[in-house]
């Protein structure tokens, strides 16, 4: 699966200078610097190198600054990766390429010296907004059949964990969640119950997400 290239290549940006988290807006792989305003690069993974990764990267160039593929190289060498024509397509479009081993070792197969136009400032900036609002990196890149751990599923949960003893004022769930009168009232997931004004209790199915997603 693609999650079995995720942490390679986490550790490959991360160590070029990049805070990186998986799963943000669509993308595998969201990495950005602690400039203002930041370089953003994004990176998507696919078991092989093929168009659809290439298509993907095209998408991204809207909402980031550099723009990555990677794939695990073949072990006879015929995969994409040994084929000029495909390596030469990236390096006109500006996309990098990364082969990973079996052994998870990524290497530069092309590099991303051309930046990619930011054409797309709004959705760049929701991109930026949910890297910095989500706590830690609870999704590997590549997940596809699990509900993405959002940054706005993380306050829920954490309105749910403060519901979880009993009925609070949205003032008192407002202490550990700054957003909580918004995603109390309007309850995306059925997670929670007005019993009067102002006031709010934790339904069943609050508490069978307090299950799947514990929190600490």
């Amino acid at each position: 699966m693609e999650t079995s290239l995720y942490l390679p290549v986490k550790a490959f940006l991360e160590a070029a200078g990049y805070s990186v988290k998986g799963e943000i807006g669509g993308c595998d792989l969201v990495g950005i610097t602690a400039d203002d305003p930041p370089v953003v690069v994004v990176c998507e993974l696919k078991l092989t190198f093929n168009l659809e990764l290439i298509l993907q990267a095209v998408d991204r160039a809207a909402i980031s600054d550099e723009v990555w593929i990677a794939a695990k190289v073949s072990a006879k060498g015929r995969g994409r990766e040994s084929d000029k024509r495909y390596r030469d397509l990236c390096r006109r479009m500006g996309i990098g390429m990364l082969g990973i081993s079996d052994r998870g070792d990524v290497s530069v197969i092309v590099a991303s010296v051309s930046p990619m136009p930011r054409t797309n400032p709004k959705r760049r900036s929701r991109l930026v907004r949910e890297h910095q609002k989500r706590r830690g990196d609870p999704v590997p890149g590549g997940s596809t059949r699990t509900p993405m751990m959002t940054a706005y599923r993380q306050q829920a949960l954490g309105c749910a964990a403060r519901l979880a003893a009993g009925p609070l004022r949205v003032r008192d769930v407002r202490e550990g969640v700054p957003d909580a009168g918004k995603i109390l009232l309007s309850n995306v997931y059925g997670w929670f119950e007005r019993l009067e004004k102002g006031v709010y209790v934790l339904t069943d199915a609050g508490r069978e997400a307090l299950i799947r997603w514990p929190q600490q």
